[in-house]
């Protein structure tokens, strides 16, 4: 019955998260509030480690979380529930795509589709600066205000604008680079 609904919840995500990978966020941000099956704390580990490993971000995070959840059938469910209506609707588009192309409606309802990839890419990045840089369960608990802030995230993140847009040695330098010194910078002062 698991692997069923983890293929139903990533097949709703595939199906509705238009704009790649990010956009998947918010759909696992819901599915960790309704099932329980990972903590927001795990989704910004998964969001890192899907950032860090060669693959698209999306199909990333849905083998993670499936793995989590029960294990090697699990990972290949979720995948598949990801990726499935992908599949189907390329088939269906690259079949009707030829013959509609030029028709202005197809083209206006893609020009729509950029707003909806904008907003979901928003969304993911809001979420991930939320999980990230602020401890919101910790500042709940105690209600004091320096319990909201992550103060370690918060200088790490601030280093890395800086050598990324105003250290001209260091803004060639390739992103893989700066994401291992984070790694690195998180296990020296156990973030």
């Amino acid at each position: 019955m698991i692997l069923l609904r983890l293929f139903f919840e990533f097949f709703k995500a595939g199906l509705f998260a238009v704009g790649g990978g990010m956009a998947t966020l918010p759909f696992l941000y819901d599915i960790s509030a309704r099932t329980g099956w990972f903590t927001h704390a795990m989704l910004a580990d998964m969001v890192a480690v899907s950032e860090s490993t060669p693959g698209p971000i999306g199909v990333n995070m849905a083998t993670y979380v499936g793995y989590v959840t029960a294990g090697i059938p699990g990972a290949v469910v979720a995948t598949l529930g990801l990726v499935t209506p992908s599949v189907i609707i390329i088939l269906l588009i690259a079949r009707a795509l030829t013959a509609f192309r030029a028709n202005p409606l197809v083209d206006a309802g893609f020009y729509g589709l950029r707003p909806c990839s904008i907003g979901l890419i928003a969304a993911a990045c809001v979420l991930v600066i939320r999980i990230a840089l602020f401890n919101i369960p910790l500042y709940q608990e105690s209600g004091r205000l320096p319990d909201l802030f992550n103060l370690k995230a918060i200088a790490l993140a601030a280093v890395l604008l800086v050598c990324t847009r105003c250290v001209k040695k260091l803004k060639g330098l390739h992103p893989v680079f700066f994401i291992l010194a984070s790694a690195v910078v998180g296990v020296v002062f156990r973030f």
